[in-house]
């Protein structure tokens, strides 16, 4: 059985900000000043690189939680 500690639940609503955040990026708007780099309008003028950092945020938040918060009790 896994026992979770306290803090566990605001790194957890952290995750899935920071995956938003990185699916929000990559959305296209046609109201946008710029292109990305990528090319097309999309919601955040440096797409690709936000994206990435976005993602390894949400991954580092994840690993953080599931080493540091989470216990296993027999």
């Amino acid at each position: 059985m896994k026992h979770r500690k306290k803090g566990w639940g605001k790194l957890m609503i952290l995750t899935i900000l920071f995956t938003l955040a990185a699916i929000s990026t990559v959305l296209p708007q046609a109201s946008a000043a710029k292109a990305c780099l990528l090319g097309y309008y999309a919601h955040c003028t440096f797409t690709p690189v936000s994206t990435i950092i976005c993602i390894l945020l949400a991954a580092l938040i994840c690993t953080i939680r599931k080493r540091k918060y989470v216990t296993i009790v027999e």
